[in-house]
């Protein structure tokens, strides 16, 4: 019998059980986009679709084994990664990541729940900005995560400071926004910043940036460009949103089961 392949994403992000943001959101994106997910859960998290209460991280050297063994036996096409749970874990994929510069590594910088828990302490906060950013060829902050990243509440000079820090480009979210439309904005070393307009539908759902991160991170694994990639991420987010299911009390979880045609 014939077997298929499909691009690989190596993924580590933390458990949410309401199933609408990390590893779920990045599992059900990933495959959703055409690609085969490798999961590694690096935190579980006490978190419902209003708010995250609590997170305990994995055993860093569970992560190591972890990634070791995947690594040995499958090929990593993308890396994609989320909640990070603390900076040992941080350490252990950077160590990984140095010796495999040649894979595209998108990564959320979590930091704060839209309900206002957190997911990030000060010390994951500067190993990520000091080891892991410089090795990411994206990094996808919303507003919040880039003002405290860059240290400015003016967009512009919070991403100016990132790069000249050792980031490699990063993508503005603007899904919590208030505005008419989402402005996603990249900047990278151009003069000029790359933005994105797209139709803003209702409030806040739970679970986008988790499933922007990993559409991107899967579009790269596919061989697109870093910009058509955040194209076919987008309308893919789009589209999630529009079939959003309401899955408890609080924010609305986008349907990445829906059959993405690209």
């Amino acid at each position: 019998m014939k077997h298929y392949t499909r691009p690989q994403v190596l993924v580590l992000s933390g458990l949410d059980p309401s199933g609408g943001a990390g590893i779920q959101a990045d599992i059900q994106a990933i495959t959703s986009i055409g690609c085969h997910p490798l999961p590694v859960v690096t935190c579980l998290t006490v978190q419902d679709t209003r708010n995250v209460l609590g997170a305990d991280a994995v055993d860093p050297d569970l992560v190591r084994r972890q990634l070791d063994c995947v690594s040995e036996d499958a090929p990593i096409h993308a890396v994609k990664t989320g909640a990070l749970g603390n900076a040992a874990i941080v350490e252990v994929l950077t160590e990984f990541l140095e010796q495999r510069p040649d894979i595209p590594l998108i990564t959320d910088p979590v930091a704060k729940a839209a309900g206002g828990g957190d997911l990030a302490d000060d010390n994951i906060l500067t190993s990520m900005k000091t080891r892991l950013f410089p090795l990411a060829e994206m990094i996808t902050p919303n507003g919040i995560e880039l003002a405290l990243l860059g240290q400015s509440d003016d967009p512009d000079e919070a991403a100016r400071r990132l790069i000249e820090n050792g980031c490699e480009s990063v993508l503005a979210t603007g899904g919590h926004g208030t505005g008419v439309r989402i402005i996603n904005t990249l900047y990278d070393h151009s003069p000029t910043p790359i933005t994105w307009e797209l139709e803003r539908i209702g409030g806040e759902y739970h679970g986008t940036g988790c499933t922007l991160a990993a559409a991107i991170a899967a579009g790269r694994a596919q061989g697109l460009s870093a910009r058509a990639a955040i194209s076919q991420a987008q309308n893919y987010v789009h589209r999630t949103i529009q079939h959003a299911l309401e899955v408890g009390k609080g924010q609305p979880v986008p349907d990445r089961g829906i059959l993405w045609e690209r």
